[in-house]
């Protein structure tokens, strides 16, 4: 399966590695689509296709602040928005063009992020991969409204971090 990503950095004060962004996806995707549990319910179950493809906007909390306040009717930045375009649409709408499904949009603003990962004591690097693992969870169609969701959310977070190497338990 190949695996397209697209990232847009609009956030002057950190220079993202996007090649390391794509790779830790990828990367954290695979691992989770190799885990019965997670293939076997997330949205790409029983759709044939030979590649996935998502994107990852960075930004800054006012401009999720933004986002928020257009597309979900809250008046408050986040520190990521995930628009799991594949997961969330209706059945009958949702379609394969050429093999490829196009998950969506993980927004993440590093300005947040990076606050998070100071108060934290841990690199920006493993605060964003935290949030790189979020955000693919999200797209494959796994939310967390309930306590049940929530822990099986983070409990997959934390496997797909720890196949990589990054102690959930500092995060």
């Amino acid at each position: 399966m190949n695996i397209n990503i697209e990232c847009t950095n609009e956030f002057d004060s950190w220079n993202v590695d996007i090649e390391k962004v794509k790779n830790t996806a990828s990367t954290l995707f695979e691992y989770l689509m190799s885990q019965e549990e997670i293939c076997g319910n997330c949205c790409l179950k029983n759709y044939d296709y030979q590649s996935v493809s998502f994107d990852f906007l960075f930004c800054d909390s006012g401009q999720t602040h933004s986002i928020n306040l257009e597309y979900r009717s809250k008046d408050y930045p986040a520190d990521i928005i995930t628009f799991a375009v594949f997961a969330d649409s209706e059945e009958d709408e949702k379609f394969v063009l050429d093999g490829n499904i196009n998950l969506g949009e993980i927004i993440i603003a590093l300005d947040k992020m990076i606050e998070g990962a100071q108060q934290k004591g841990i690199s920006k690097e493993d605060e964003l991969s935290f949030f790189i693992a979020h955000g693919i969870m999200h797209l494959l169609g796994f939310d967390h409204q309930t306590i049940t969701d929530y822990n099986f959310v983070i409990d997959w977070q934390k496997k797909a971090l720890e196949s990589i190497n990054i102690n959930y338990d500092k995060i």
